[in-house]
């Protein structure tokens, strides 16, 4: 049994997020391990560059796996990433069959492995094993300078129809 080192990975995750920042996307990182622990996809979300709402770090850790691997089936393999998944990458992360999800920091707001929902607990077809919490201050931080600096220019970032069905 391979037994790896979370909070390294979880530094990688955060430059990952890092460069994310400095390409004015939302700073999220990931990367996938496969059985034996070696890192074969690492990312950082890319929504905006390439104007896409499912170019997350996770989806694109995935993919990447998948590529390397020749199987879009990622048995035994592990995704760190610096915040919790969305319900999305939640659901990529089930039908990919990965074993393990290590992340940093909750969201509350959109979690789909604990804080919103757990979809652990949806009664699908596979299960994921979960370590929540690696680095959390230092994802959160990461987080929440990206969105005080951006506070205000939701139109720039999003567009003009952020808001349009809370009216």
């Amino acid at each position: 049994m391979v037994i790896l080192d979370y909070e390294y990975l979880m530094e990688l995750c955060l430059v990952e997020a890092m460069c994310a920042f400095e390409e004015e996307e939302v700073p999220v990182g990931a990367l996938i391990t496969d059985k034996n622990g070696k890192i074969i996809s690492i990312s950082h979300n890319l929504t905006r560059s390439k104007n896409s709402p499912t170019a997350h770090a996770e989806i694109l850790a995935i993919e990447g796996a998948a590529k390397v691997l020749n199987n879009f089936r990622l048995t035994g393999c592990t995704l760190v990433c610096s915040k919790e998944p969305c319900t999305m990458c939640a659901g990529a992360i089930i039908e990919a069959r990965i074993k393990t999800v290590v992340f940093g920091c909750y969201d509350k707001k959109a979690g789909a492995f604990g804080s919103l929902i757990d979809i652990n607990n949806m009664g699908l077809n596979h299960k994921v094993d979960v370590k929540g919490g690696v680095l959390k201050e230092q994802s959160e931080e990461i987080l929440k300078s990206f969105f005080k600096i951006r506070r205000g220019t939701e139109a720039v970032i999003t567009g003009p129809t952020r808001n349009r069905l809370s009216r």
